[in-house]
């Protein structure tokens, strides 16, 4: 049962959702139209880190969620999680490098220079920084904004073409939000995130994955997250109302959208219920794959 529970790390009062041995935090600024998971048993021991401890890793572990969500990777985390994150050697220290994820995100989130990329309000933003706070993010922001690196209308910034340029420099390509429709983990997860996801990445692609079980959601697909798709994948093997709802939701908001089924569902009596969906029926995850790559590829396009 949903109830609501305050993140550690942002300090937001969301809805939380227990899952076996972990609690989902849905949608706080740590991961804003998305979750992460916690193990229950760590929550109670984390709360009790003195004022100094929290201080210090607080910020790091919610701009750790956020970075990590906003690649379209899950994050759950643990007790032992906590410090280990903040040794990472990736974790960014100096202004620069701060600097550098900021151009990385917006990048992430651009067409090309001078794309919006609307930040409001700012105060629940500045953990894409890595920042402690908001003046530090303003100040980053300011200091990118006078090297010519990023334009900025209030809370709304965008990529200069030199912005552009260095964040391309930076390494990959800029990457649009994915929302996958897909059956339990236990049956298909593994396979897909070995062949399925990394075939959306080389596309452009980043994954956000939501799984159902034959009695129904078990995560949560919100309506941010369906509308913040540039295409959706909808696997239809179990034919949940959940899978329909969210995917017909996406086509209204003429998002591109490509069903698919497992042969066992296709085996099954029954018509689907609408005639309009005629899904890329599949037996093997690399035969998907290749089924999917032109109709990614169009979509890309298009």
């Amino acid at each position: 049962m949903m109830h609501k529970k305050h993140c550690l790390f942002c300090n937001e009062l969301v809805i939380v959702e227990p899952a076996a041995d972990f609690e989902r935090f849905i949608g706080c600024f740590c991961a804003p139209g998305q979750h992460y998971s916690l193990y229950s048993d760590s929550y109670a021991a984390i709360q009790h880190f003195s004022y100094a401890r929290k201080r210090e890793l607080f910020p790091v572990i919610s701009a750790y969620i956020r970075e990590q969500t906003d690649r379209g990777q899950r994050v759950t985390l643990s007790l032992a999680d906590i410090e280990q994150i903040a040794q990472l050697p990736d974790i960014p220290d100096s202004i620069e490098d701060k600097q550098l994820r900021l151009l990385q995100f917006l990048y992430r989130h651009s067409e090309g220079p001078g794309t919006p990329v609307p930040l409001h309000p700012l105060s629940q933003h500045y953990n894409l920084t890595y920042s402690p706070n908001l003046q530090e993010l303003i100040y980053i922001i300011e200091k990118l904004r006078s090297e010519e690196w990023i334009g900025r209308a209030g809370g709304t910034l965008s990529l200069t073409a030199s912005g552009w340029e260095m964040a391309e420099k930076l390494g990959g390509q800029p990457q649009k939000p994915c929302l996958v429709l897909l059956p339990e983990v236990e049956r298909y997860g593994l396979e897909w995130a070995k062949v399925i996801f990394p075939r959306l990445e080389q596309h452009g692609y980043v994954p956000s994955v939501v799984h159902y079980s034959e009695e129904g959601s078990k995560d949560v697909c919100s309506p941010e997250l369906v509308a913040q798709s540039k295409l959706i994948i909808a696997d239809a093997t179990n034919r949940t109302p959940e899978v329909y709802f969210a995917a017909g939701y996406g086509l209204a908001l003429n998002i591109p959208l490509v069903w698919t089924m497992h042969r066992d569902g296709a085996d099954q009596s029954g018509a689907l219920p609408f005639a309009s969906i005629s899904p890329i029926v599949w037996d093997t995850v690399e035969q998907l794959s290749d089924a999917l790559t032109p109709l990614i590829g169009k979509s890309k396009a298009g």
